[in-house]
């Protein structure tokens, strides 16, 4: 594809040959030379002296990269449209392969491709266009909207709702049971029967062996646009605001708030009955044991001010230097039955 067409079907300015033939999109590593790549983070543009790249999108504001160049707002979302131009996903197989296992009752849309070995019990509602890779279980009653997206060996419990264009990848469980149980005067465990639902809005992308727990009473719900990435726990009765990021391993307990535009991002954890405001931003493996207020950036555990804690992490590294220099000057009480 030549260069100014690219240009014009991501709506960004070129500066350059426009007969320039594109045949790939690459990191700015990896790229060779009849490969368009992209700049969005600073650090990397040392990196535009050696890539072999042909062009490069980068912002309106960076300096001359010295090569055909994509001028835009955001190069790391141009360069994802990019992408579409040259790696169109395949169509799937249309119709209901004869393995699929489907309730005689259950209601689905117009256009299904339904692979082996699928099962959808009783009382299910799919809207049109949905696309169910093999091995999915679809319990009873469950709800879905248009465009739904199962990959293989998803899970969708019973009496579930999801809304349109909501994308589940392979292993992402909707409404397994809660964690719950109530201790007994033996000591054992009492099984807490999980009688709420999971109600996931227009336009979520739950990813791989990711769970999201049915609420014991009432609702958990991952709002419209979250995105939970893999092997992530939502606890029951969470609530996932509208466009929050919840990345790998990132785990909540039970009856948490979370705001809108939230990113959690790897291995933090969450205690339960708390509030996270919009906007904020918590490092990779924060520990977050209380409520947060809205435009934060956080780390550590206990969660801190994300500028304090670096402080904190540096003077860390040199605790033995500094308990060195302070120990000759610390006063000790005495020792009983000695004297100074």
């Amino acid at each position: 594809m030549r260069l100014c067409e690219i240009a014009r079907r991501l709506n960004c300015t070129l500066e350059g040959p426009p007969e320039l033939e594109i045949t790939s999109v690459a990191g700015i590593e990896e790229a060779g030379p009849t490969d368009l790549t992209f700049l969005s983070n600073p650090k990397y543009r040392r990196k535009l002296q050696t890539t072999k790249a042909a062009a490069v999108i980068l912002s309106l504001q960076d300096p001359d990269p010295g090569r055909p160049a994509l001028r835009s707002a955001n190069p790391y979302l141009d360069f994802a449209r990019a992408l579409e131009l040259f790696y169109a996903p395949v169509p799937p197989e249309p119709g209901i392969h004869p393995t699929a296992v489907i309730a005689p009752d259950a209601k689905l849309g117009l256009n299904p491709s339904i692979g082996p070995y699928v099962v959808i019990e009783s009382g299910v509602e799919i809207g049109d266009d949905c696309v169910i890779k093999g091995h999915v279980m679809i319990y009873r009653c469950a709800k879905i909207g248009h465009r739904f997206c199962a990959h293989s060996h998803v899970v969708v419990r019973e009496n579930v709702e999801i809304g349109n264009d909501v994308v589940l990848q392979n292993g992402a469980i909707i409404g397994s049971d809660g964690f719950g149980f109530a201790r007994q005067a033996d000591g054992s465990y009492y099984k807490i029967v999980q009688a709420g639902t999971v109600i996931v809005e227009d336009g979520v992308e739950v990813q791989a062996n990711a769970c999201i727990d049915r609420a014991t009473i009432g609702v958990t719900r991952l709002r419209r646009g979250a995105k939970v990435d893999n092997l992530v726990q939502v606890g029951h009765a969470c609530d996932i605001g509208e466009n929050t990021l919840l990345c790998g391993q990132a785990g909540l307990a039970g009856s948490s708030k979370v705001g809108k535009n939230v990113i959690l991002a790897g291995q933090v954890g969450v205690a339960g009955h708390l509030t996270i405001g919009d906007n904020v931003i918590a490092t990779a493996q924060t520990g977050i044991p209380s409520d947060v207020e809205s435009n934060k950036v956080i780390s550590g555990y206990p969660a801190m001010d994300n500028s304090r804690w670096l402080k904190c992490s540096a003077a860390y590294t040199r605790l033995p230097e500094i308990h060195a220099a302070v120990r000759p000057h610390i006063k000790r009480p005495n020792t009983p039955g000695k004297s100074e």
